[in-house]
């Protein structure tokens, strides 16, 4: 079959290589200058540094599918996200754990002790937290939510805590030993070319065509059996009911002598530091020496109708937009939404590669 897709990051490289695999004709369509979506590398021209161009992507899983699969197109090194805050005039470690406790409140507890020590912090009239806020309140209490939660979500969604669900926090754990890993995953790693070569070999099949610089139109899916789209799914209707909001990123690039910051990424909890985080990417493959330094400071802001939509915003309540857009989408017979902007949700990389291994089982195509 004769099949299009809309965007060459993740989902649509991974989708197209199984159907190509599979005897079928695909060609893609990237409205960008590269491959690989936000997820993009490419080497520093002044540093010969890695860089993630549209920020930070690490790789990590539990799902050992995915993980021999992006095996097949990329060699991993071994990374360990540790990441750092700075906050009310101090860093400490993230996420939340015995050492952070410990240094936050100036005291030597024991992972039983710190566990009391917290309950007694948490606001246990919560039984079942709906919005970030509460969810924060109930589990860590006020004085690490206003640390380390509180004005950095602010900057990063744009919205008050009370707005946002729960399900966001439920992201970051909190630990009672000196476990200082980021992510709990068993598979965690970086591509040693970057993310855009291991893109690039994921691409490499004879059934696949890529046009860069090319957007794809709804008035396009008449050409082909079946299109798989990884653009937003209110764009595709020409925003027929409204624009969906979305959050877009900022980085201002600088560069420095040796070793800027000592970590990859340094948070910054206070809400009157501007930006969100730094970035320093040399850190991000450990396996590599260089004697300068290129780092990115990340500024989250709305986003505008020209810029690149990083983050959908569901909020606690309210989201009666996306639902009509999802209801018209089912309809299609030709046309499958795909990936973070296709489906309005936040996806992980992993996340992402499963779903686009099950669009291939499960996507009905009819000649």
């Amino acid at each position: 079959m004769n099949i299009a897709m809309a965007g060459a990051g993740l989902s649509c490289a991974v989708i197209g290589r199984e159907l190509a695999e599979k005897g079928h004709t695909i060609t893609i369509f990237e409205a960008r200058s590269h491959i690989a979506g936000n997820c993009h590398t490419e080497r520093d021209e002044q540093t010969g540094v890695m860089v993630h161009a549209y920020g930070p992507h690490i790789f990590h899983t539990d799902n050992e599918e995915v993980w021999n699969y992006v095996n097949r197109y990329a060699k991993f090194q071994p990374y360990t996200n540790r990441v750092k805050s700075t906050t009310q005039g101090r860093v400490y470690s993230l996420p939340i754990n015995l050492l952070t406790i410990n240094q936050f409140f100036g005291e030597t507890l024991s992972p039983n002790e710190a566990k009391s020590f917290i309950e007694s912090k948490a606001d246990m009239s919560i039984t079942d937290p709906q919005s970030f806020e509460e969810q924060a309140l109930r589990f860590v209490g006020n004085d690490l939510y206003e640390a380390f939660f509180k004005g950095y979500t602010k900057k990063q969604w744009g919205l008050d805590p009370k707005k946002l669900p729960a399900s966001i926090l439920k992201r970051l754990p909190v630990r009672f030993n000196y476990d200082d890993n980021y992510f709990s995953h068993r598979f965690q790693g970086m591509p040693l070319e970057g993310y855009t070569s291991m893109v690039a070999n994921i691409l490499d099949h004879p059934n696949i065509t890529v046009h860069l610089n090319s957007s794809f139109d709804r008035s396009q899916v008449a050409d082909y059996d079946h299109v798989f789209y990884s653009g937003t799914i209110d764009g595709y209707y020409d925003y027929e009911f409204g624009r969906l909001p979305y959050r877009t990123l900022d980085f201002v690039k600088k560069y420095a002598e040796g070793d800027f910051q000592g970590c990859a990424v340094m948070n910054y909890g206070d809400e009157a530091v501007p930006y969100t985080r730094i970035s320093e990417h040399k850190h991000f493959a450990t396996w590599e020496e260089h004697d300068k330094t290129v780092y990115f400071e990340e500024y989250s802001r709305e986003c505008e109708p020209t810029d690149i939509p990083y983050y959908p915003i569901n909020l606690l309540e309210g989201n009666d937009l996306i639902a009509k857009y999802k209801d018209k989408a089912a309809q299609e017979e030709k046309v499958t939404f795909v990936g973070r902007l296709g489906t309005f949700r936040y996806l992980d990389m992993d996340v992402i590669i499963k779903e686009a291994l099950d669009v291939v089982t499960n996507t009905k195509l009819r000649s």
